[in-house]
C-alpha cells in the first residue's frame, strides 16, 4: 500500500509539472530564448541565415546587445550585497549584531558574487534568475552549512495563477532537471537502488531559432547524451522537485518547568534556615504564653484544669504554625524557582507531550493554530519516488529576480526591447557591404558565346586584366549597382543611439573618449543621470529580492544552526595584522554541576527582521569620487585620514600611523607630556628640597634656642647656687655666734 502511495506522488510531481508546462510557459520560453540567443550573438535564425547566403549577401552581425548587456551586468553587481539585522528587543540586539557576520560568510562559501552576478545575467537575458538557499548536510563534519545556489531559469515552473513578483503567494515550484543516472546515484547514494531501477524520458525541447548545426554556442537543451566514469553511455533521466505550501497545524503550549533536584536541594537548605529562625521565635511566643496562664493560675484567674488545657492548646498551636510556615515556604520557593516557558511544537508532538501525566499537569496554557510550512517531494520519472519532508519555515527557498515584471510568472528581459533595433542594425549593414561589394566586383552582360567564360569568371575583377571577346558579337557591358540610399548610414547610426536610449547605457558608461565628459563632476554627473534606469530597476525590482533573500537566509540559517558554533570570516581589506573576525553563537550556559541550564546568543529562538543596506551592490566612480575627495581635504572639509581611506595606496595603514597631522599631534602631545612630567618630577623634587630645608633650619633655630635656653639655665643654676651657698655660710655664722654666746 505503501508503494502505491509513494508511486501515486511520483506520478503528481510528473503531472503538476506537465500541467505547469502549458501554452503560455512555452510561449515566455520560446520569446525568453531568443533575446538569450541575441546576447550569445546568435541573431540569426536557420532560415535567414540560409536566404542571405543564397542571394549572396553577407551574414555577418553587429552585435550591439552583448556589450550593453554586460555594463548593466556590471553595475548591478560591482559589490556584493549587505544585509543589517535589527533586534525586536534588547535581548535580541546582540544576536543581531551576529547576523550580519553569519551572513557574510556562509555568502563567502557559497561563492556568493558569482552565484549573484550569474542570477543577474539570468535576469537580464532570459527574464528571472534564481536564486537557491538550501542546507548542505554534510559540510562542516555533519553540522551543515546553509549555502546560496543558483537554479537554472527553464529548469522553474511557477504556479501560473501567482501574482506575486517575488512568488511567494504561489501554490507550487516545480524544478525539473535532466540528470544523467550517475549524477543521481552521487547526489543520493542512499537511494542508489531506486536510481538504478528509475526509468523516463528526458523530454528534451529545443526552443532556439537556430539549429544545432547553425548556432556558435553549445545550449543545454543540445546535449542529449552522456556517458558513466567508465566511458559507457549513460542515461539521462528528468528529476522533479516540487516544493509546495502547506497549512500545519502548531500549538502554543505555556509550560511550568518544575525545580531540579539540585535547585530542590538548594530550596530545602534556604528552607531549613528560614525555619530555624521561625522555630525560635514560635517557641518565645508560646513560652511567653505558657507565663502568661501560670500568672493567671496564681492569681486566681483560671483554674488549674484551665491552665493546663491552655498550655496544651499552645503547644498544638505552635506545632501547626511550625508546619504551615514550612509549607508556605516549600510552595513559595518552588513556585519562584519553576520556570514558566513558551514552546511551539507540532501537533504530533502535542499528543506525546499530553500522553506524558507529569508534562500535561504542567501545561499552564495551549493556543492552537496554523502555519504555513514548504513540503518538498522528490521523484524521477513518472513512477521512482525518492523522498517527501516538510521544511521548518514559511518562505520558498527559492527567490526569483526579474527583469520587467508582467505580473504574471513569465516576465520579460531586458534584451527583447533590442531585438527590433538589432534587427535593423544588422540589416542595415548587410546591406551596405553587398551593395559594397557588387560594386566592387561588377556583374557583367554578354551574348552567349561571345566571351570565355571562364577566363572572364577567373579574371574580370583582377587590376590590370586584359579581357578579350569574340568579333562578330556585341562586347560585355558592366552592371552597376544602384547607388545606396543614404538613409542607410543614418540608420545604422540612429539604431547604435536607440539601443543605448531604450537599454539606458550610453557609450560614455562603456569608456567610449569621444562620450566622455573631462572634468570629475561630469563623470559624477554622468554616474548620476546616466544610471538611473539601472537604479530605478535596482531599487524596484532587485534590492526587495534581495532583502526577500536574506529574510529567507535568516529561517534557514536559524533552523540549521541551532549548536555552539564559530564563524570566522576573512576580512577583504589587505595589509591588516588582524586579517579575520570572530562570530559566535549558541554559547552554552553551565551551572556550578556543570550543567548546561541556557544558551548565551541563543541564535535559532532570537527575533529580529532583516533590511538589505540600498545601493550596497552599486558601483563607484572612483576616479571622480577621488577628485571630490581631494577637494574637500583642500576646503578643509575632511581631514588627511578620511582622504586617505578612499584612495588605493598600498601600506596605507603604515602612511596613516607615519603621516597624519592627527598621528603628529598625538604624538606632539605625547612629547608634551613626557616634558611636562619631567617638569613635574622636577617641580617636585625642588619642593621636597625645599620642604627638606626649611625642616633642617627650624630644627638648626629649635638647637640654637634650646642651647640658649641651656645656657641661661646653667648660668641661673649657678647663681642659685651662689646665692644659696652665701645663706648656708650666713647661717652657719650666725649659729657659731649663737653657740659662742
Amino acid at each position: 500500500m505503501a508503494r502505491q502511495s509513494n508511486k501515486s506522488k511520483a506520478h503528481k510531481n510528473k503531472q503538476l509539472w506537465d500541467r505547469a508546462n502549458n501554452l503560455y510557459r512555452v510561449k515566455w520560453q520560446t520569446t525568453s530564448q531568443q533575446g538569450y540567443d541575441f546576447y550569445l550573438n546568435q541573431q540569426l535564425t536557420t532560415e535567414e541565415e540560409k536566404a542571405l547566403k543564397e542571394s549572396g549577401m553577407p551574414s555577418f552581425i553587429i552585435n550591439r546587445v552583448t556589450p550593453v548587456i554586460e555594463i548593466m551586468r556590471y553595475f548591478s553587481t560591482a559589490n556584493n550585497p549587505r544585509w543589517k539585522a535589527v533586534g525586536a528587543e534588547g535581548s535580541d540586539a546582540d544576536v543581531a549584531q551576529v547576523h550580519s557576520d553569519i551572513a557574510d560568510y556562509c555568502w563567502n562559501i557559497s561563492n556568493g558574487k558569482s552565484v549573484y552576478s550569474q542570477v543577474i545575467l539570468d535576469a537580464l537575458t532570459k527574464g528571472v534568475g534564481y536564486f537557491f538557499v538550501e542546507v548542505d548536510k554534510d559540510a562542516d563534519r555533519g553540522l551543515g552549512e546553509v549555502v546560496f545556489k543558483r537554479i537554472e531559469p527553464y529548469d522553474v515552473y511557477v504556479d501560473p495563477m501567482s501574482r506575486d513578483f517575488l512568488f511567494r503567494d504561489a501554490a507550487f515550484i516545480s524544478v525539473r532537471k535532466n540528470l544523467s543516472r550517475s549524477q543521481l546515484e552521487v547526489m543520493f547514494p542512499e537511494y542508489k537502488a531506486k536510481i538504478k531501477k528509475a526509468e523516463g524520458s528526458s523530454q528534451v525541447t529545443n526552443y532556439s531559432q537556430a539549429g544545432f548545426s547553425d548556432s556558435q554556442a553549445i545550449r543545454i537543451e543540445d546535449i542529449s547524451g552522456t556517458v558513466t566514469s567508465e566511458g559507457e553511455e549513460d542515461d539521462i533521466l528528468p528529476f522533479f522537485e516540487v516544493y509546495s505550501k502547506i497549512k500545519v497545524p502548531l500549538y502554543n503550549l505555556t509550560i511550568k518547568v518544575p525545580p531540579t533536584p539540585a535547585e530542590l536541594a538548594q530550596i530545602k537548605e534556604s528552607v531549613e534556615v528560614a525555619m530555624k529562625e521561625y522555630q525560635e521565635e514560635i517557641a518565645v511566643e508560646t513560652k511567653e504564653r505558657k507565663i502568661a496562664i501560670t500568672d493567671s493560675l496564681a492569681s486566681g484567674e483560671i483554674i488549674e484544669d484551665r491552665a493546663n488545657l491552655e498550655m496544651q492548646k499552645a503547644d498544638e498551636e505552635a506545632q501547626v504554625k511550625v508546619q504551615q510556615y514550612r509549607q508556605m515556604l516549600m510552595s513559595k520557593a518552588q513556585e519562584n524557582a519553576s520556570k514558566v516557558e513558551t514552546q511551539i511544537v507540532t501537533e504530533k508532538q502535542y499528543k506525546i507531550l499530553m500522553d506524558n501525566p507529569d508534562i500535561a499537569s504542567n501545561v499552564v496554557d495551549e493556543v492552537r493554530f496554523f502555519q504555513s510550512r514548504i513540503k518538498v517531494t522528490c521523484s524521477i520519472g513518472e513512477d521512482t519516488f525518492l523522498y517527501e519532508y516538510i521544511l521548518p519555515y514559511e518562505n520558498y527557498p527559492i527567490v526569483p529576480i526579474s527583469y520587467t515584471y508582467t505580473g504574471t510568472p513569465y516576465p520579460m528581459s531586458a534584451v527583447l526591447p533590442l531585438i527590433g533595433k538589432q534587427q535593423e542594425i544588422n540589416k542595415a549593414h548587410q546591406i551596405m557591404i553587398h551593395n559594397a561589394n557588387l560594386a566592387s566586383n561588377l556583374r557583367w552582360l554578354y551574348e552567349e558565346g561571345s566571351v570565355p567564360e571562364d577566363e572572364w569568371e577567373q579574371y574580370s575583377s583582377a587590376a590590370g586584366a586584359l579581357l578579350k571577346y569574340r568579333q562578330g558579337f556585341t562586347p560585355p557591358t558592366p552592371v552597376l549597382p544602384a547607388p545606396i540610399n543614404n538613409a542607410f548610414y543614418s540608420i545604422t547610426q540612429e539604431g547604435k543611439g536607440d539601443v543605448e536610449y531604450i537599454s539606458g547605457v550610453h557609450s560614455s558608461m562603456m569608456g567610449v573618449a569621444q562620450a566622455q565628459p573631462e572634468t570629475y563632476r561630469g563623470l559624477l554627473a554622468n554616474d548620476e543621470y546616466g544610471t538611473r534606469r539601472i537604479k530605478a530597476w535596482m531599487g524596484s525590482t532587485v534590492e526587495p529580492g534581495l532583502e526577500h533573500l536574506g529574510r529567507v537566509f535568516k529561517e534557514i540559517a536559524q533552523a540549521t544552526y541551532s549548536v555552539h558554533k564559530v564563524f570566522r570570516i576573512v576580512q577583504p581589506e589587505a595589509g591588516k595584522g588582524n586579517d579575520e573576525r570572530k562570530a559566535e553563537i549558541n554559547i552554552p550556559i553551565y551551572n556550578d554541576y556543570g550543567e548546561a541550564i541556557g544558551k548565551w546568543l541563543d541564535y535559532s529562538s532570537s527575533n529580529f527582521d532583516i533590511k538589505l543596506v540600498a545601493g550596497a551592490t552599486m558601483p563607484v566612480n572612483r576616479w571622480a569620487l577621488l577628485e571630490e575627495y581631494f577637494r574637500w581635504f583642500q576646503a578643509g572639509l575632511i581631514d588627511d585620514i578620511a582622504m586617505l581611506a578612499e584612495t588605493d595606496v598600498r601600506g596605507k595603514e603604515q602612511i596613516v600611523k607615519r603621516k597624519s597631522l592627527y598621528s603628529q599631534l598625538q604624538s606632539r602631545i605625547g612629547e608634551l607630556e613626557e616634558s611636562e612630567k619631567d617638569k613635574e618630577g622636577t617641580i617636585e623634587t625642588l619642593s621636597r628640597q625645599l620642604v627638606q630645608a626649611g625642616i633642617k633650619k627650624k630644627i638648626d633655630e629649635q638647637d640654637v634656642e634650646k642651647r640658649k635656653v641651656m645656657a641661661d639655665t646653667k648660668a641661673q643654676q649657678k647663681l642659685y647656687r651662689g646665692i644659696m651657698k652665701k645663706d648656708f655660710d650666713d647661717y652657719e655664722k650666725r649659729k657659731k655666734e649663737e653657740n659662742s654666746s
